[in-house]
């Protein structure tokens, strides 16, 4: 679950890039994260991982209180959530194997767990055949998968993603939010920034509208509602 309450972000250069921000996203929900560019998207998303820290307010992410927490404890948090993003953020000089398993070796997970979670996920998007290739050998929309299965081999209970489908065509991005929705329905909360009109409007999820760094909208079954 996440909990912000009057949460606002001011950049050193004056910009409030989110003014008395309140919202709660329940376990299991799917939300989209929609608005104008320079609305404030990409705060609010980071803002949910620790990425960047609120001036003012409270955010709370599961039991913990992210808005307050010290930097040591930040990884404990990081660990809950899967974070995805546009450019895909593989180490280009490790395997597909190696990609998903860095996560969690990260966390210190028992060596003779990782293989076998490893393929499993892998398998789970459809791409086990590939697993000693390097990202340079695979296609946008193959690494985009890639960068699902290692947000999600830890069974994270929150998926944050931002703009995973900004770079990939129309057909790639339809398999990926495919993926997505497989595991919302699992019971994984699913937090999306997007400027995708057509996804938005066809899935029919909840929609959180930022506009001008305030919540314009916030609806159970919305639409885009922008012109792009």
């Amino acid at each position: 679950m996440i909990e912000m309450y009057d949460v606002w972000k001011t950049y050193p250069n004056g910009t409030n890039a989110l003014k008395g921000i309140n919202v709660k996203i329940n376990k299991g929900d799917f939300v989209f994260v929609v608005g104008p560019s320079g609305a404030g998207k990409s705060t609010f998303i980071k803002l949910m991982y620790r990425e960047e820290k609120p001036t003012k307010g409270q955010i709370f992410l599961n039991s913990f209180n992210v808005s307050r927490i010290k930097e040591r404890q930040i990884p404990a948090v990081r660990r809950s959530i899967g974070v995805i993003f546009q450019d895909f953020k593989l180490l280009p000089n490790l395997t597909v194997f190696e990609n998903v398993a860095f996560a969690m070796e990260v966390i210190e997970s028992n060596k003779k767990e990782i293989k076998p979670r490893v393929m499993e996920v892998l398998g789970l998007v459809k791409l086990k055949h590939k697993a000693k290739m390097l990202p340079s050998e695979l296609s946008g929309g193959e690494q985009q998968r890639i960068a699902l299965a290692r947000a999600i081999v830890n069974n994270p209970g929150i998926i944050i993603a931002d703009e995973p489908t900004g770079n990939l065509d129309p057909d790639t991005s339809w398999e990926i939010m495919k993926l997505f929705d497989e595991i919302n329905l699992s019971g994984t909360t699913v937090v999306m920034a997007t400027h995708n009109r057509e996804i938005v409007n066809s899935m029919r999820r909840r929609v959180i509208a930022i506009e001008a760094g305030e919540i314009a909208r916030d609806e159970q079954r919305g639409e885009y509602g922008y012109e792009d």
